[in-house]
């Protein structure tokens, strides 16, 4: 398999969700102390067994574009089929927090039977790699996968990318498009994995058509910029100004009207309301008062 960036893991820590208690230890430094001779392993999970899920993590100390992630689970001569048994059905996840949900799964194992030496494109941003595997009460699971004392044992993890963010290609050498969100692309060709509000496209080149902004140009403009101009692609707001009676996106606050909201209603209103495009007072004048903006004496007969 081709390689992009290096290796990762030198001085990084991992943990484990239980461990078990080897002699000598059997810690979740063993993933990454780069001696595959040398073994994690937790507490057994099963249909049967008192736990039922299982994780291992990594982390990287800060934010990498990961390529590739490689696992060797332990072997045991003349039992491989039962250790491929019970590393089946793991999931890898990269996350830019330590909680599985927050990460995206970027691996799933199905059929057939993972080998014991593996290796997968796993193409992403994060700071965490996580292994995760469970045997759930009531799931059938496909056949070869062991469901009562599942040991996990994972022998050395590698995990390659480039240790610099904001690149991409083999040698980690080439800047991410300019309009790539948070400067995050495909570490193989550059497609950018997610553009800054107002542009669009696999490069992020592409500004939004007009009359549409935000992330993905998913937004309409308002319909309310001054002689139906067009509104800023990345934020919405109206480039130039807006029609009467509107300020950003919405009504003019309470109490003022006009170009920009610059005007007060009338303190003659009633409840010191008016419209927020003429000014008229929308609940009438009060005692005294009569007119469109309430600025006229009312005549007393």
């Amino acid at each position: 398999m081709h390689q992009y960036g290096g290796e990762l893991l030198k001085g990084k820590t991992a943990t484990q969700s239980t461990e078990f208690p080897c002699i000598p230890k059997c810690g979740p430094d063993k993933v990454v102390d780069g001696d595959k001779n040398t073994c994690m392993k937790t507490y057994e999970i099963g249909q049967a067994a008192p736990r039922k899920t299982v994780w291992s993590m990594i982390d990287l100390g800060e934010t990498h574009s990961i390529y590739s992630i490689s696992i060797d689970f332990k072997n045991q001569t003349g039992y491989e089929l039962r250790q491929r048994g019970r590393f089946a059905g793991f999931s890898l996840y990269i996350s830019d927090t330590s909680k599985r949900e927050d990460g995206y799964l970027c691996y799933k194992n199905t059929l057939p039977l993972p080998p014991l030496n593996f290796n997968t494109t796993c193409i992403g941003y994060g700071r965490y790699v996580i292994y995760y595997n469970e045997r759930l009460e009531g799931v059938k699971y496909p056949e070869g996968y062991s469901n009562g004392n599942l040991y996990t044992e994972l022998c050395e993890v590698k995990i390659q990318g480039c240790s610099s963010s904001g690149v991409y290609g083999s040698n980690c050498s080439i800047p991410c498009p300019i309009n790539c969100q948070e400067q995050r692309c495909n570490i193989v060709n550059g497609t950018c994995l997610g553009c800054v509000p107002g542009y669009v496209g696999q490069t992020c080149k592409d500004e939004c058509n007009n009359g549409t902004y935000g992330p993905d140009c998913i937004h309409n403009c308002s319909g309310h910029c001054l002689n139906g101009t067009t509104c800023n692609k990345e934020n919405g707001f109206c480039e130039l100004s807006c029609n009467p009676g509107y300020a950003g996106e919405l009504y003019c606050p309470k109490g003022s009207f006009g170009q920009n909201c610059e005007e007060h209603c009338s303190i003659n209103c009633i409840s010191g309301i008016c419209d927020h495009i003429t000014g008229t007072c929308v609940e009438g004048c009060l005692t005294g008062f009569t007119g469109m903006r309430c600025f006229d004496c009312k005549k007393i007969k």
